[in-house]
Protein backbone atom coordinates (compact mmCIF):
# COMPACT_ATOMS: atom_id res chain seq x y z
CA UNK A 1 0.00 0.00 0.00
CA UNK A 2 1.44 3.31 -0.96
CA UNK A 3 1.77 6.33 1.19
CA UNK A 4 -0.86 8.26 -0.54
CA UNK A 5 -3.49 5.68 -0.15
CA UNK A 6 -3.10 5.68 3.79
CA UNK A 7 -3.01 9.49 3.71
CA UNK A 8 -6.32 9.63 1.35
CA UNK A 9 -8.15 6.61 3.31
CA UNK A 10 -6.70 8.63 6.53
CA UNK A 11 -8.47 11.71 5.71
CA UNK A 12 -11.59 9.75 4.52
CA UNK A 13 -12.43 8.17 8.12
CA UNK A 14 -14.94 10.33 8.66
CA UNK A 15 -17.60 10.10 5.99
CA UNK A 16 -21.11 11.63 6.06
CA UNK A 17 -23.34 8.47 5.15
CA UNK A 18 -27.48 9.55 5.06
CA UNK A 19 -26.90 12.43 6.25
CA UNK A 20 -25.39 10.71 9.28
CA UNK A 21 -21.41 11.60 10.00
CA UNK A 22 -19.52 8.43 10.94
CA UNK A 23 -16.20 8.25 12.46
CA UNK A 24 -14.29 4.96 11.41
CA UNK A 25 -11.63 5.37 13.93
CA UNK A 26 -14.41 5.96 16.84
CA UNK A 27 -12.47 3.69 19.26
CA UNK A 28 -9.77 1.84 20.03
CA UNK A 29 -10.52 -1.82 18.16
CA UNK A 30 -11.76 0.15 15.50
CA UNK A 31 -8.50 1.79 15.21
CA UNK A 32 -6.71 -1.16 15.78
CA UNK A 33 -8.42 -2.70 12.64
CA UNK A 34 -7.98 0.22 10.42
CA UNK A 35 -3.98 0.54 11.27
CA UNK A 36 -3.72 -3.66 10.87
CA UNK A 37 -5.61 -3.16 6.83
CA UNK A 38 -3.09 -1.04 6.18
CA UNK A 39 -0.35 -2.35 7.29
CA UNK A 40 0.47 0.00 9.97
CA UNK A 41 1.68 -1.09 14.29
CA UNK A 42 -1.34 -1.43 15.64
CA UNK A 43 -0.41 -0.04 19.32
CA UNK A 44 -2.82 2.32 21.50
CA UNK A 45 -0.46 4.74 20.71
CA UNK A 46 -0.58 4.48 17.35
CA UNK A 47 -4.16 5.43 17.32
CA UNK A 48 -4.54 7.85 19.52
CA UNK A 49 -1.90 9.92 16.70
CA UNK A 50 -3.98 8.67 14.23
CA UNK A 51 -7.27 10.22 15.09
CA UNK A 52 -4.88 13.57 16.01
CA UNK A 53 -2.89 13.31 12.65
CA UNK A 54 -6.56 12.78 11.10
CA UNK A 55 -7.80 16.06 12.72
CA UNK A 56 -4.90 17.95 12.24
CA UNK A 57 -4.42 16.82 8.41
CA UNK A 58 -8.17 17.71 7.69
CA UNK A 59 -8.04 20.88 9.17
CA UNK A 60 -4.51 21.76 7.21
CA UNK A 61 -5.93 19.99 3.58
CA UNK A 62 -9.02 22.25 4.62
CA UNK A 63 -6.67 25.33 4.88
CA UNK A 64 -8.08 26.02 8.49
CA UNK A 65 -4.64 25.53 10.08
CA UNK A 66 -1.40 25.96 9.03
CA UNK A 67 1.30 23.14 8.14
CA UNK A 68 3.03 23.97 11.13
CA UNK A 69 0.16 22.12 13.00
CA UNK A 70 1.70 18.72 11.66
CA UNK A 71 5.05 19.28 13.75
CA UNK A 72 4.23 16.77 16.52
CA UNK A 73 3.88 14.29 14.43
CA UNK A 74 7.05 14.33 12.33
CA UNK A 75 9.18 15.30 15.30
CA UNK A 76 12.60 12.83 14.98
CA UNK A 77 11.66 11.03 11.62
CA UNK A 78 14.60 10.20 9.52
CA UNK A 79 15.50 8.49 6.75
CA UNK A 80 18.21 5.58 7.14
CA UNK A 81 20.27 3.91 4.43
CA UNK A 82 19.94 0.20 4.56
CA UNK A 83 22.28 -1.85 1.96
CA UNK A 84 20.20 -4.49 -0.17
CA UNK A 85 20.50 -6.48 -3.52
CA UNK A 86 21.16 -3.50 -5.82
CA UNK A 87 22.27 -1.05 -3.52
CA UNK A 88 20.85 1.51 -1.58
CA UNK A 89 17.22 1.55 0.06
CA UNK A 90 16.09 4.20 2.32
CA UNK A 91 14.02 3.30 5.35
CA UNK A 92 11.93 5.50 7.44
CA UNK A 93 12.57 5.78 11.26
CA UNK A 94 9.76 7.05 13.06
CA UNK A 95 9.34 7.49 16.58
CA UNK A 96 7.64 4.50 18.68
CA UNK A 97 3.22 4.98 18.65
CA UNK A 98 3.64 7.58 15.48
CA UNK A 99 4.32 5.15 12.51
CA UNK A 100 1.20 5.49 10.49
CA UNK A 101 0.64 9.01 11.42
CA UNK A 102 4.20 10.39 10.41
CA UNK A 103 3.99 8.25 7.18
CA UNK A 104 0.74 10.48 6.72
CA UNK A 105 2.18 13.65 7.37
CA UNK A 106 5.02 12.71 4.52
CA UNK A 107 2.92 11.44 1.90
CA UNK A 108 1.06 14.87 2.18
CA UNK A 109 4.13 16.60 1.91
CA UNK A 110 5.30 14.45 -0.96
CA UNK A 111 1.87 15.23 -2.71
CA UNK A 112 2.12 18.64 -2.13
CA UNK A 113 5.11 19.13 -3.78
CA UNK A 114 4.78 16.78 -6.15
CA UNK A 115 1.25 17.58 -7.33
CA UNK A 116 0.30 21.32 -5.82
CA UNK A 117 -3.15 21.70 -5.16
CA UNK A 118 -4.40 18.47 -6.21
CA UNK A 119 -5.14 16.95 -2.33
CA UNK A 120 -8.51 18.83 -1.36
CA UNK A 121 -12.24 18.33 0.11
CA UNK A 122 -14.82 17.53 -1.97
CA UNK A 123 -16.62 19.93 -3.40
CA UNK A 124 -19.83 18.98 -2.13
CA UNK A 125 -20.61 21.37 1.14
CA UNK A 126 -22.33 18.38 2.74
CA UNK A 127 -19.41 15.63 2.24
CA UNK A 128 -16.66 15.58 4.55
CA UNK A 129 -14.79 13.41 2.02
CA UNK A 130 -11.23 14.51 0.45
CA UNK A 131 -9.81 13.59 -2.89
CA UNK A 132 -6.64 13.54 -4.96
CA UNK A 133 -6.87 14.67 -8.68
CA UNK A 134 -5.14 12.84 -10.60
CA UNK A 135 -6.63 13.94 -13.76
CA UNK A 136 -4.70 15.99 -16.69
CA UNK A 137 -6.58 19.56 -16.43
CA UNK A 138 -6.93 18.83 -12.40
CA UNK A 139 -10.57 19.87 -12.70
CA UNK A 140 -12.14 16.88 -10.45
CA UNK A 141 -14.50 18.20 -7.78
CA UNK A 142 -15.82 15.48 -6.39
CA UNK A 143 -14.54 12.44 -4.41
CA UNK A 144 -16.77 10.63 -6.41
CA UNK A 145 -18.53 11.44 -9.98
CA UNK A 146 -21.65 8.60 -8.67
CA UNK A 147 -22.47 10.08 -5.58
CA UNK A 148 -21.48 13.85 -4.79
CA UNK A 149 -20.96 14.96 -8.76
CA UNK A 150 -24.72 13.72 -9.42
CA UNK A 151 -26.35 14.82 -6.28
CA UNK A 152 -24.66 18.86 -6.59
CA UNK A 153 -25.48 18.51 -10.85
CA UNK A 154 -28.97 17.27 -9.94
CA UNK A 155 -29.59 19.96 -7.27
CA UNK A 156 -28.12 22.97 -9.76
CA UNK A 157 -30.41 21.03 -12.31
CA UNK A 158 -33.65 21.61 -10.14
CA UNK A 159 -32.81 24.89 -9.01
CA UNK A 160 -32.63 26.42 -12.58
CA UNK A 161 -35.77 25.05 -13.54
CA UNK A 162 -37.29 25.81 -10.35
CA UNK A 163 -35.91 29.56 -11.67
CA UNK A 164 -37.09 29.10 -14.92
CA UNK A 165 -40.45 28.38 -13.65
CA UNK A 166 -41.09 31.13 -11.22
Amino acid sequence: MTDEKLLLDLLNTTPVLDGTPRDELADAELGREWLAAHGQPTSAQEWRALVDVRSALQDVVRGDAEPEALAPFVDGVSYRAVFDDGGIKWDLDTASGRAAASRAVLAWDTLRHASPGRLRPCANPECRRFLIDHSKPNTARWCSMAVCGNRMKARRHYQRTRQAGA
